[in-house]
C-alpha cells in the first residue's frame, strides 16, 4: 500500500496489510528480522561535515583570496603592520562563520530529539517498554496522555484520544483521532484523523495503535530530508561583496599596470614606477571593507538584542532589510496561540466578550454596554455550564520581576506579575476563562455542583456531558457541535423560561451558528437537563436526549495586538506580508482580513489546490496569493522557492517543526523564541526573543541601515582611491614627475582606511529610509547612481590633487626642494579632499542635506586623521620618512580650495536641482465590517 494511502484503510485492512494480530502482536524473532529490513526508527543527519572542513572552507571565498594577495604585497613593501591586521581579519571573519555554520548543521540534531525515547508495545501478547528506535512497521504501541508518537501509526482504538499537532501540521487546537476509515484522496496532515505522526504529543486520551511507517519514512523523517536537501541561499550582501572583490582585482592590476607603463614612457625609474604602482594596487583593494562589514553588522546585532531579536548569522540582518515578501506562520506567529472566546449568543442576543488570551480580564457587552449578571439568567446558566462541563484548569503563575524606581536610584523594588497558563484542552481553556471573567469559576461552583460521573467528548458522538448533583437533584451539562446538539434538544432557554424548541427556534440557532463559522469562530453548544430521580444515567443515551439549549459561544485564537500596525508599517515599506498556515482556510482568512494583510483582490489558496498546480503555475500566480492554508511542509517549500524565482527576496517566520525546511531555505529564516520548537530556531537565521511579529519591522529597518552604511562606506572608500589613481594617472600621462610617493599612497590609505571609514560604517539612518521599496535582490553595489557618485567624486579629487601639485611645481619644476614641498601640498590636498569628503558621503543627496555634527564619531575619526596627517608634516622624525615638508599659510589656502571644491561643487549642484526620491505607494485595503450572528 502506498504511504499517503493509510488513511484510507480499515484498521482490519492495515492489521493485514502489516502482518499481525491485534490480540498477539508481533513475534520477538519476526520484529527482529523487520528491523534488519527497515532500519532503526531514528532520524537520519545525513553526511556530516568534519569541523576542520567548514573550517577550512570559510577561506575558499573570493575577497579572502584577494585579501591574502593584498597581504603578500604588503609585506614585500615592508609593510608588516598591514600584513598582520590583514591575517587578523581574515582569520576572524573565518572563526565567525566556522561558528556560524556549525551551529546551523545542528538543526537536525534537534529534529531527532523530538522523537520518543521509549515506548509501550505489545508483542506476543504481552506488554514490554522498549527504546522508541526499535519499533519496526507492524508493531502495536500502546498510547497515553502525556506520551509523545514514536512512529507514525494508524489508531486501532482511540478513547477520547486528542494529539497536540500543532508542531507539524500548525493546527491550532489538538486534533481528535478515530480509528475509521477516511474517504477522499489527497487529504491535508491536518485532516488525517485516524493516524497519529512521530513526535506529537497527546493531549488526552488512550489508544492502540500499530505502526505504518518508521524513521526516515516518517511525516518526521520527510522533514528532516527536506533539511537536509534544501541548500541555504547565499546573502545579497556576500554576493554583492564577491562581486565587489572581483572587479577591483582587475581594476586594480589593469590600472597599476596603465600607470607603470606610462610613467616608464615618460623616462621615470623603473623599480619607482613598480613601487608606486604596487602601492596604488594596495590602495584599490579595501582590505578594510571586510572588518567595516563585520563592525557595522556586529552593532547592528547588539541593536536588535535590544529589541528583542538574537541575530544567529550577522549577514542576516542586513538581507532582512532587502526583504521584500514576509511569509508567516499563523498559530502562535500573527496570533496569540491562545483560544479565546469573542461572541455570545444566548436567547437571540449576540453578546461581545472583550479581553483576549488567558487572562481572566474582560467582560461580556451586549450592544456595547456591560451585561449585568443579575438581569440575564440565562447568561448566567452558559456560563455555569462553560464551568461544569470542563476538565481544563485555569492557572495563575507568579513571576517576580525588579523594577527600578528611578535611573539613578540605587533601590529597586520586587512586584509581583501573574502570568495565566490553562492546564488541558486550549478549547475547554477558552470556556474556563470565559466564566472566570465574570467571577464564576471550579471553586466557587464547588459547593453547589458536585460531579457525580463524565460521558468524554469524542469524534462520532461530536459533545460532551457530565453528571452533577444539584439542590439535591441531578443535571446533564452538555457541549458539542451545534448541529449535532440541537438533535438532542426538545427545549430552549428563552426569555428565563423553558420553552419548546421549535422549528423557528431552531433556524435562529442554526443562523447564528451559520454567521460565527463564516467569521471563522470556532463555535460549540451548550445544554443541560435535570434529570429525575426514575431517569437513568449509566449511558449516555440514557442522559443526552430532551436536552433544553442554552447558547452558542464563538471562540478563535486572536490576533496579536501589535500585528496589524506592524503589517502597515511593512506596506508603507513595500513589503508584502503573507500567511502561510496548516489551519483551516476559513481561519486564516479572517484572520488576515482582520490584520489588514489581505487586500480586496487577493486570493487565498488550500494545501489541496496547491497539490494539483504545477511549479510554473504557482509561480505565475504567487504575486495574487496572501494567504496558504491547509499546506503541508513541502508546500511551505514550494511557495518559498516560487516568490525566489519571481526574484523576491524572502522572509520566513515560524515556530514549529514543519516551518524548519522552509525557513532555511528562505533567504532569511526567523523563529519564535518563546513558542519556537529547537528544530525551528537551529534552522533560522533570527530568532524573536518575544515572538513579537513587529520586531520583524525593527529588523527590516536596522537591516536596511547596516546595507546602506556598507554603501556609504564604498562610496567613500573607492572615491578616495579612484582620486588617488587618477593623481598619479593624470600625471604619469602629462609627463610630470610623481606627485604622490608610494610611502605616502599607502599612509593615506591607512588614514582613509581607519577610523573615518569605520564611523561611517556605523552611521545614523536617514529619516526616510522606511519609505523607499526594498531595493532588487538583483540590485548592482553600484546601483542608485553610486557608481556615478564614485567616479565623479573620485576624478574631481584626483583633478584638484593634480592642480594644486602643480601649481606649486611649476615656480620651479627643476628645484628639489620645490618638487618636495609641491607632494607635500598634494598629499595633504587629497588627504583633506577624502576628509571633507566624508560628510557628503552621509546622505544620499549632497553634504548640505544632512547635519554635519550629527555622528559624534565621524567628527572625532576626522579630527583623529586630521593630527595623524599634520603629525607627518610637522614633526621633524617623520619628515624624511614621509618625504614630506612644513607648509605655510599660503600653501594651506590653496590645500583647502582645491580640497573642498569636489565636494562642495558637487553638493551646489544637487541643491539647485533637488533630487525626487520615489517611494512605494500604498496597498488599499477594505476595511471590514462588524460581523452578526443574528
Amino acid at each position: 500500500m502506498s504511504q499517503n494511502k493509510w488513511y484510507q484503510m480499515t484498521a482490519e485492512e492495515t492489521l493485514q496489510s502489516q502482518q499481525v494480530s491485534m490480540e498477539q502482536g508481533l513475534p520477538w524473532e519476526e520484529a527482529l528480522k523487520r528491523l534488519a529490513d527497515h532500519g532503526r526508527n531514528e532520524l537520519s543527519e545525513g553526511q556530516r561535515v568534519s569541523p576542520i572542513t567548514l573550517f577550512l572552507n570559510q577561506f575558499k571565498d573570493f575577497m579572502v583570496l584577494v585579501l591574502l594577495g593584498a597581504t603578500l604585497i604588503s609585506g614585500l613593501l615592508g609593510e608588516y603592520l598591514d600584513a598582520i591586521t590583514i591575517v587578523i581579519i581574515i582569520m576572524m571573519n573565518g572563526i565567525l562563520g566556522f561558528v556560524q555554520e556549525f551551529r546551523a548543521e545542528r538543526s537536525l540534531r534537534a529534529l531527532k530529539e523530538l522523537s520518543a525515547p521509549n515506548a509501550k508495545v505489545w508483542r506476543e501478547q504481552g506488554v514490554h517498554q522498549i527504546p522508541a528506535r526499535d519499533l519496526v512497521p507492524g508493531d502495536i504501541v500502546l498510547l497515553e496522555s502525556g506520551d509523545r508518537v514514536p512512529a507514525d501509526v494508524r489508531f486501532l482504538v482511540a478513547n477520547g484520544m486528542y494529539i497536540e499537532e500543532s508542531a507539524l501540521t500548525g493546527e491550532s487546537v489538538p486534533v481528535s483521532k478515530t480509528t475509521e476509515a477516511l474517504m477522499g484522496t489527497d487529504i491535508p496532515l491536518g485532516d488525517q484523523r485516524n493516524l497519529g505522526f512521530m513526535g506529537t504529543m497527546i493531549a488526552r486520551g488512550t489508544g492502540k495503535a500499530v505502526v505504518v511507517r518508521t524513521g526516515m519514512n516518517t511525516e518526521m523523517g520527510k522533514i528532516a530530508d527536506l533539511i537536509q536537501n534544501t541548500e541555504s541561499m547565499e546573502t545579497p550582501l556576500q554576493h554583492r561583496l564577491e562581486q565587489l572583490g572581483k572587479i577591483l582585482i582587475i581594476v586594480a592590476i589593469a590600472l597599476t599596470i596603465l600607470v607603470v607603463v606610462a610613467g616608464i614612457m615618460h623616462g621615470q625609474p623603473p623599480y619607482a614606477m613598480f613601487l608606486a604602482g604596487v602601492s596604488l594596487a594596495v590602495a584599490a583593494i579595501p582590505e578594510g571593507l571586510p572588518a567595516i562589514v563585520t563592525i557595522a553588522l556586529a552593532l547592528g546585532v547588539q541593536r536588535m538584542i535590544k529589541r528583542k531579536a538574537i541575530v544567529r548569522k550577522l549577514p542576516s540582518v542586513e538581507t532582512l532589510g532587502c526583504a521584500s515578501v514576509i511569509c508567516s506562520d499563523k498559530t502562535g506567529t500573527l496570533t496569540q496561540n491562545k483560544m479565546t472566546v469573542t461572541h455570545l449568543w444566548v436567547g437571540g442576543d449576540v453578546m461581545e466578550v472583550t479581553g483576549d488570551g488567558y487572562s481572566p480580564v474582560g467582560e461580556v457587552q451586549v450592544g456595547g454596554q456591560l451585561a449585568d449578571l443579575r438581569k440575564h439568567p440565562m447568561l448566567v446558566k452558559l456560563l455555569q455550564l462553560s464551568v461544569l462541563c470542563n476538565n481544563a484548569m485555569l492557572v495563575e503563575e507568579k513571576q517576580e520581576q525588579k523594577r527600578k524606581k528611578g535611573k539613578d536610584s540605587k533601590d529597586s523594588s520586587a512586584e509581583t506579575d501573574s502570568v495565566w497558563n490553562i492546564k488541558g484542552d486550549p478549547t475547554e481553556g477558552a470556556l474556563v476563562v470565559l466564566s472566570a471573567k465574570n467571577g464564576i469559576t471550579h471553586e466557587s461552583l464547588s459547593e453547589q455542583f458536585s460531579r457525580i460521573a463524565e460521558f468524554p467528548f469524542d469524534s462520532e458522538r461530536k459533545r460532551m456531558s457530565v453528571l452533577v448533583t444539584y439542590n439535591g437533584g441531578r443535571m446533564v451539562c452538555t457541549k458539542g457541535a451545534p448541529d449535532v446538539l440541537l438533535q438532542h434538544c426538545s427545549y430552549i432557554l428563552w426569555d428565563g423560561k423553558v420553552i419548546p424548541f421549535t422549528q423557528t427556534l431552531k433556524q435562529k440557532v442554526m443562523s447564528a451558528n451559520e454567521g460565527m463559522a463564516k467569521s471563522a469562530l470556532r463555535v460549540l453548544g451548550l445544554a443541560y437537563r435535570e434529570l429525575k430521580s426514575s431517569d437513568r444515567y449509566d449511558e449516555y443515551d440514557d442522559v443526552e436526549n430532551s436536552l433544553v439549549f442554552v447558547g452558542l459561544t464563538g471562540m478563535i485564537d486572536p490576533p496579536r495586538k501589535e500585528v496589524r500596525d506592524a503589517i502597515v508599517r511593512c506596506r508603507k515599506a513595500g513589503i508584502k506580508t503573507v500567511m502561510i498556515t496548516g489551519d483551516h482556510q476559513t481561519t486564516a482568512e479572517a484572520i488576515a482580513k482582520q490584520l489588514g494583510m489581505m487586500p480586496a483582490n487577493g486570493i487565498s489558496l488550500s494545501g489541496q489546490q496547491l497539490s494539483q498546480w504545477s511549479d510554473e503555475e504557482l509561480e505565475t500566480r504567487a504575486e495574487d496569493i496572501y494567504v496558504y492554508a491547509r499546506v503541508s511542509p513541502e508546500h511551505k517549500l514550494r511557495i518559498v522557492k516560487a516568490l525566489q524565482r519571481k526574484g523576491h527576496v524572502v522572509a520566513m517566520t515560524g515556530d514549529g517543526v514543519n516551518d524548519a525546511p522552509a525557513i532555511k531555505a528562505a533567504d532569511i529564516g526567523i523563529a519564535m523564541g518563546i513558542t519556537g520548537t529547537d528544530v525551528t530556531k537551529e534552522a533560522s537565521s533570527l530568532i524573536l526573543s518575544d515572538d513579537n511579529f513587529s520586531t520583524i519591522v525593527a529588523a527590516i529597518e536596522e537591516g536596511r541601515g547596516i546595507y546602506e552604511n556598507i554603501r556609504k562606506f564604498i562610496r567613500y572608500l573607492l572615491a578616495s582611491n579612484v582620486g588617488e589613481i587618477m593623481t598619479m594617472f593624470i600625471a604619469m600621462m602629462a609627463g610630470l614627475p610623481l606627485p604622490l610617493v608610494p610611502i605616502q599612497i599607502l599612509w593615506v590609505n591607512l588614514v582613509t582606511d581607519g577610523l573615518p571609514a569605520m564611523a561611517l560604517g556605523i552611521d545614523q539612518a536617514e529619516k526616510d529610509l522606511m519609505q523607499h521599496k526594498p531595493r532588487s535582490s538583483k540590485e548592482n553595489i553600484f546601483a542608485r547612481r553610486l557608481g556615478w557618485k564614485i567616479i565623479s567624486r573620485g576624478i574631481l579629487i584626483g583633478v584638484c590633487t593634480l592642480g594644486a601639485f602643480w601649481l606649486v611645481l611649476r615656480g620651479a619644476p627643476d628645484d628639489a626642494d620645490n618638487l618636495l614641498r609641491a607632494q607635500s601640498v598634494a598629499f595633504a590636498t587629497l588627504v583633506m579632499a577624502q576628509l571633507i569628503h566624508v560628510f557628503d558621503c552621509r546622505s544620499s543627496r549632497s553634504i548640505f542635506h544632512r547635519n554635519p555634527l550629527q555622528n559624534k564619531y565621524l567628527v572625532l575619526a576626522v579630527l583623529s586623521s586630521l593630527i595623524l596627517m599634520l603629525a607627518v608634516m610637522y614633526v621633524d622624525e617623520l619628515q624624511p620618512i614621509f618625504k614630506t615638508v612644513p607648509l605655510g599659510w599660503k600653501d594651506w589656502i590653496l590645500v583647502l580650495i582645491a580640497a573642498g571644491i569636489p565636494t562642495f561643487l558637487m553638493g551646489l549642484g544637487s541643491v539647485l536641482s533637488p533630487k525626487k526620491t520615489k517611494r512605494s505607494g500604498p496597498v488599499r485595503y477594505n476595511s471590514n465590517s462588524k460581523p452578526s450572528f443574528r
